[in-house]
């Protein structure tokens, strides 16, 4: 069992019990544990475990009933869009249905991103984005981790629209493209992003120019979708057994 955070432990409470209730460690006719028995497991006061509790029913995973206690949410209620959700989910199995489902909201979100940022991004903005540049340059000499600057570039898209509706987006972003650039890096063979393309997009912003900006995000996540592509194909088992479109990262 992982330990909790004991730093914030409602916190950790709820990532122990939603990694769990993801990867079914509560499944078929078992019952959720009553609230004494969670406070005793976790070392824990009722104020701290009711409250986890009620983080996990916002996110979609719980549900509490009068006289029915409480008890876990099918699947298809869990919020996707919640970026521990979509973490627990990446964790529990590798699908790449799920990951080509993700990209394709990319793409109707940062194409849209990088045009507004063309046409309203601050100074703060665009430094944040050129400090990524230099951070994936950083990384190609090792200087820096190649995942975490990659992500910061897509995050800072994100914020340099000066929308606070996208940067809302950055947690699930991120989430994902932990596990996204993980895969399409694997499959090209490569640990590095590719800065070039990342950079014109970067340029085009900079240009105030929101068609080719666009147009540029769009170039980075169609590869991603062909690569993706690609794992499918990969992953397609031999004539005369069962499919599974289920790949592992190592």
């Amino acid at each position: 069992m992982r330990k909790p955070n004991r730093q914030n432990l409602t916190y950790g409470i709820v990532e122990e019990i939603g990694h769990a209730v993801v990867t079914g460690a509560y499944g078929g006719d078992d019952p959720f544990p009553i609230e004494a028995e969670l406070c005793k497991r976790y070392g824990a006061s009722r104020t701290a475990t009711r409250e986890a509790v009620k983080m996990l029913t916002a996110k979609g995973l719980l549900s509490a009933r009068p006289r029915q206690g409480t008890r876990i949410e099918p699947e298809d209620r869990w919020n996707l869009l919640d970026p521990d959700v979509l973490r627990w989910i990446l964790e529990r199995k590798f699908s790449l249905e799920l990951l080509a489902e993700f990209t394709e909201m990319r793409l109707a979100i940062e194409p849209m991103a990088a045009s507004l940022a063309a046409r309203h991004a601050t100074e703060d903005g665009l430094a944040q984005m050129h400090k990524a540049i230099e951070r994936m340059r950083a990384a190609a000499r090792g200087e820096d981790d190649p995942l975490l600057s990659d992500i910061a570039f897509h995050v800072g898209l994100l914020h340099a629209t000066g929308n606070r509706f996208y940067a809302q987006l950055e947690g699930l972003i991120s989430a994902a493209l932990r596990t996204s650039i993980r895969l399409t890096n694997r499959v090209k063979g490569v640990t590095l992003a590719d800065v070039g393309a990342h950079k014109k997009v970067l340029d085009a912003i900079v240009a105030k120019n929101p068609k080719r900006a666009s147009e540029g995000v769009v170039m980075l996540l169609q590869e991603v979708i062909d690569l993706i592509e690609v794992a499918r194909k990969a992953s397609k088992p031999a004539a005369g057994t069962k499919s599974k479109r289920v790949l592992k990262l190592v």
